[in-house]
């Protein structure tokens, strides 16, 4: 039985708190004292998980009518307080650095940031450099190195505007749609802890890291 056929994801508990409960009080940690969370599939338990301050932080809740993608929502949200908005998913676990990561967008004077993770990836044959069916070169064994999407971003609010009204639109939408505007779009490095909730097996890794904290 899937753990979120009467569960949200984000209330999934990681050792003493559920997981959208770390990255709460993570912001809250960092000073964030204004903080929207936009629900969907059995949203009604996150907004009665947040009918009550946390930490002294009320915590407003605004329901999607449909799901609209990882960032179309943010229209349905009616006030923002700064002009730098934190835009993240709710079924991460991490312990990035948001103070790093909002010095590292204000320096870079950029349009959007994008915490990105390191991910390699080993190919375990030798490989073979072609053209068309001649063999120019061999690598063996090579190794490639990426930065993967995070899924937590910074924006500036009229960034806000590129977004449609009640429509799926995607964080990765935005970064094309401002790219193809020649808007300054940045990668911000996450070399701490990183957990993507989205599947079993990852899951399982936030629960067994939790075990060593």
């Amino acid at each position: 039985r899937p753990l979120t056929e009467k569960t949200p994801k984000p209330l999934l508990p990681v050792r003493d708190k559920c997981i959208i409960d770390h990255n709460v009080d993570s912001l809250i940690s960092y000073g964030v004292d204004h903080i929207n969370v936009t629900v969907n599939y059995l949203g009604e338990q996150i907004t009665e998980h947040y009918s009550k301050p946390r930490s002294g932080v009320q915590i407003r809740t605004f329901r999607e009518p449909r799901f609209l993608g990882t960032i179309g929502s943010i229209k349905f949200v009616d006030s923002f307080c700064n002009d730098t908005l934190l835009v993240m998913n709710s079924d991460l676990f991490t312990n990035i650095d948001y103070e790093d990561f909002f010095l590292h967008f204000q320096s870079h004077e950029a349009e959007m940031s994008v915490a990105a993770v390191p991910y390699n990836v080993s190919i375990p044959y030798g490989i073979l450099d072609l053209d068309g069916i001649e063999i120019k070169g061999l690598q063996e064994k090579p190794k490639y190195n990426y930065y993967a999407n995070a899924g937590i971003y910074l924006i500036k609010k009229d960034v806000l505007d590129q977004i449609p009204d009640n429509e799926f639109f995607n964080a990765t939408d935005l970064i094309d749609k401002l790219i193809s505007l020649n808007k300054k779009v940045i990668r911000y490095p996450l070399n701490g802890t990183w957990f993507d909730i989205g599947t079993p097996t990852e899951y399982q890794k936030a629960l067994d890291f939790v075990k060593h904290m």
